[in-house]
């Protein structure tokens, strides 16, 4: 499935969306809200340092829904390990976000998912 036009813009103006992940030991739909954000030309799932349910389930279960106001897109995540994109993505991302606290414990702690669109 492609992307549309009206679809990538959606996804552009919001940073708040709702995700539907397959739960890795149950498989049944996980449906939760999360942010989205954009660095180094791309869509990325992240968020403050600990454990995520989401990000467990993507790493089991890469395919999900990204649900937008008016679209719901299939999309399926990339999980980012590799430290040195995780330091130029993350680098991008934390500065912006003023309640972030410290790069390195982004680096350290936070779960960093691409997201891939048709």
């Amino acid at each position: 499935m492609t992307v549309t036009d009206e679809e990538r813009q959606a996804l552009d103006r919001q940073t708040t969306v709702e995700i539907t992940t397959v739960g890795r030991r149950s498989g049944q739909p996980r449906r939760i809200e999360t942010w989205r954000y954009r660095a180094a030309g791309r869509y990325w799932l992240t968020g403050s340092p600990g454990a995520r349910d989401w990000y467990a389930n993507i790493v089991a279960h890469p395919g999900f829904t990204l649900h937008l106001h008016d679209h719901d897109l299939q999309a399926r995540g990339r999980v980012v390990t590799d430290p040195d994109e995780r330091a130029r993505v993350l680098g991008e991302i934390v500065p912006g976000l003023s309640w972030a606290g410290s790069l390195e414990s982004w680096l350290d702690g936070s779960p960093l998912v691409e997201i891939e669109l048709g």
